[in-house]
């Protein structure tokens, strides 16, 4: 599968991503995604973990996130920021794909700036569309791409179709294969 990148590179990126963040906070871009209490979230390639803990806090503590990431350094970063900020409802996961979460388990999947740098795109919607539940969303953002591109990406494999464009984001709901319903 896909490599991590290296140790200079990601620690450039994490540095550039901490400056995007205080100019544009990510609870910004979760407002788009409508996160509720309780609800179990997946921040795929989480990098240094932008997005975990403003989805943290609106999961609230009856909810869950995890972050996943293949780089060693990004999953040091996030639970180092989880302890910092006291987010008991995080848990991280190193990983090139699978995410070992039972299948059907995810309310919500946050799929940004991660989808341009894959090998195998389709093995890794493959797996996010077996741990979203039936009703779960796939939350995508990728500023490499554009929309005609996201849009066949994420629906050529007939797992996704797209529900709603936002400004920032956009949301695909998990198509049920037939054998799911029986």
């Amino acid at each position: 599968m896909d490599e991590p990148m290296s140790d200079l590179h990601f620690h450039a990126m994490a540095l550039m991503f901490r400056f995007r963040d205080l100019i544009k906070p990510r609870w910004k871009v979760l407002e788009e995604v409508r996160i509720e209490p309780g609800f179990r979230i997946l921040d795929y390639g989480c990098g240094s973990g932008g997005y975990v803990p403003a989805a943290a806090e609106l999961a609230e503590s009856s909810g869950k996130v995890y972050a996943l990431d293949i780089h060693l350094h990004a999953i040091e970063m996030v639970k180092d920021l989880a302890f910092k900020k006291n987010l008991k409802n995080v848990e991280t996961i190193l990983s090139d794909c699978d995410t070992d979460l039972p299948a059907s388990s995810l309310d919500l999947v946050l799929f940004y700036d991660t989808y341009h740098s894959l090998s195998e795109p389709d093995k890794i919607l493959k797996e996010l569309h077996r741990v979203l539940k039936p009703d779960g969303t796939l939350s995508f953002s990728d500023q490499h791409l554009e929309e005609e591109e996201i849009v066949a990406g994420i629906t050529k494999g007939g797992l996704f179709r797209l529900k709603e464009k936002g400004k920032k984001t956009y949301s695909f709901e998990k198509k049920i294969k037939k054998e799911e319903i029986e």
